[in-house]
């Protein structure tokens, strides 16, 4: 992991095309912006498992034959 330290209104720019900037600091919560093209998405951490766990559900759901319903 790289860690950086950046001020109030500084920026860390990654991979050319998503910036990001510390927006304010209060106490021990730092708001931050993140400026990246539309085509990447941007999750908080804990919402990202979430999707990865839902999918994981989703893809062990067993199909059925719906000929077998309408019997």
């Amino acid at each position: 992991m790289l860690v950086l330290t950046r001020k109030k209104n500084e920026s860390i720019v990654i991979n050319d095309n998503i910036e990001i900037t510390i927006v304010d600091v209060q106490g021990d919560q730092v708001r931050i912006g993140i400026n990246a093209p539309k085509s990447v998405s941007i999750y908080r951490k804990e919402i990202f498992l979430e999707i990865q766990a839902e999918n994981k559900r989703a893809a062990n759901v067993k199909s059925i034959n719906l000929k077998d319903l309408l019997k």
